[in-house]
């Protein structure tokens, strides 16, 4: 599902709403998780997941085209964890 979809879906879920009034509610929860993650806050969201940042260290890669060893620095990346709920519903087969 992308966003445009979920727009679509949550807006003909809630006729009481315009789609852009939705569009600009699914935007700023979007913004908000991106903001936390960016000072490096934890968001959970209870029977859904866990949105944290992860920090990988610095190494040494390799160019796939030229076969070259380059320094790649460290970065953060974004980590996702699933909560119990979503995972027991994903695997109970309903």
């Amino acid at each position: 599902m992308t966003k445009s979809e979920l727009i679509a879906w949550l807006a003909a879920a809630n006729p009481h709403l315009y789609q852009r009034d939705v569009e600009r509610i699914v935007t700023t929860i979007f913004d908000e998780i991106t903001n936390a993650l960016a000072v490096g806050d934890r968001v959970e969201l209870r029977g859904f997941g866990a949105f944290s940042v992860k920090q990988r260290g610095a190494r040494i890669g390799r160019n796939p085209r030229t076969g070259e060893s380059v320094q790649v620095s460290e970065k953060f990346i974004p980590y996702f964890k699933t909560g119990k709920q979503i995972r027991d519903k994903l695997n109970s087969g309903s």
